[in-house]
């Protein structure tokens, strides 16, 4: 087939969840199919990153984005649409003629729209096919359900309200949509018109780039791999500095915590001051740094999808503990694969034991290492979307007036 891929993030370098996601994701469909990418960039793309995804996709094109203005005059007016105001203010003309010129020219049989930013470019397109790849709405419906005061459920419950009859709206141009996990999937089936598919096709790792050795282990050491750019993840460092480390570091004070990812625009000193405790800042190749550490704590409290930094410590064979919500839409086996905790007590006591226990720390990385290439490896994620862009693309050959059911 011949493939139009619409991308939020520019998809090179991988260096975020979303970005890896859709580079591997491209990488499986160009393995059967001819993709072109129409992608947004929030900065200037230089030569050299147009040049790496154009050994994937023939035809590369960039569009500049706006991001989301509050106070702008198209997100006030967004107060009094039906539309989601982050929508009506961010929409782009731009790439709305960029897609239309594309698609006319290029005899498409199908169009991915990667994410809900996506969407509205690709819906009204004269495509066979039109799929919405990874749409994610749980972190939005918490926010609903766990607002504190009433004016804050009342806001909340307006932007879900207008939210969900927009996706749902939205959901009638497209024969299918994916999410990445179950728990996703439930969110979303009361919104989803009955024509339309819902697929989980779930986030992955590539397990040969993790594989390797990496010098021996850096004893009673704790990472944390994410940006704390995104608020799930400086809520969940703050949390663990706050109410689980104080108590490691009274059993085993020599125990070192390092965060990882990017710290623009981040007040750090409004974290909590505790001793052993190490900003990496971005790091151009983790799995160094990853594969010394003894224990991956993943202490995240709210958020939608699946944790990227679950998978990717297992692939290396660094052990996790993790809350529940942090392991949520992930077939991980607690006890097997990974350690879970919810409490700070609690958690505290995984990560103490592990600490202390080689044999455990071994045996975890091993069988959580196994499982998640056997389950989560690009190669077998991509071969699911492929699978599911073929049957779509048969349906319609056979009825083209039909939708998926």
């Amino acid at each position: 087939m011949r493939l139009l891929f619409l991308s939020r993030w520019f998809p090179y370098p991988a260096d975020n969840g979303a970005r890896i996601r859709i580079y591997n994701l491209l990488r499986a469909l160009a393995s059967r199919h001819t993709v072109d990418l129409i992608s947004f960039t929030s900065e200037p793309v230089a030569e050299e990153r147009l040049a790496a995804m154009r050994t994937i996709c023939p035809r590369v094109e960039v569009v500049p984005f706006r991001e989301f203005q509050p106070s702008s005059w198209k997100a006030l007016i967004g107060f009094f649409e039906l539309r989601p105001r982050s929508v009506v203010d961010t929409y782009s003309p731009e790439m709305e003629a960029k897609v239309t010129e594309t698609v006319r020219q290029g005899r498409y049989e199908a169009v991915v729209a990667s994410q809900i930013d996506m969407a509205p470019y690709a819906a009204n397109q004269p495509v066979p096919v039109r799929l919405l790849e990874e749409l994610e709405i749980a972190a939005l419906r918490e926010q609903t359900t766990q607002a504190k005061n009433f004016s804050q459920r009342v806001r909340k419950q307006l932007m879900w309200w207008k939210y969900s009859r927009y996706v749902s709206a939205l959901l009638k141009d497209f024969q299918a949509t994916t999410v990445v996990s179950e728990q996703e999937r439930q969110y979303l089936l009361p919104l989803v018109p009955t024509r339309t598919h819902l697929e989980v096709i779930p986030n992955g790792v590539d397990a040969a780039f993790y594989s390797g050795r990496y010098g021996m282990p850096d004893p009673d050491t704790l990472i944390y791999s994410g940006a704390l750019t995104y608020s799930a993840n400086f809520d969940a460092v703050r949390y663990f500095l706050e109410e689980i480390f104080p108590l490691i570091l009274a059993a085993r004070p020599q125990t070192r915590f390092l965060v990882t990812g990017r710290l623009d625009g981040v007040s750090v000193e409004n974290l909590p001051r505790v001793p052993n405790l190490v900003f990496t800042g971005y790091l151009d190749d983790i799995r160094p740094t990853l594969a010394r550490a003894w224990v991956n704590v993943v202490p995240i409290r709210w958020g939608g999808g699946t944790r990227l930094k679950i998978l990717e410590s297992l692939a290396i064979g660094t052990p996790v503990v993790s809350t529940r919500k942090g392991a949520e839409g992930l077939d991980l086996q607690p006890d097997h694969d990974l350690l879970v905790a919810d409490t700070p007590t609690e958690f505290a006591q995984a990560v103490l034991r592990l600490l202390a226990d080689a044999e455990l720390r071994a045996r975890l990385g091993k069988q959580g290492h196994q499982t998640v290439i056997n389950r989560y490896d690009w190669s077998i994620i991509g071969q699911r979307l492929n699978a599911l862009l073929d049957a779509l693309n048969a349906r319609t050959r056979l009825a083209p007036e039909m939708k998926v059911a």
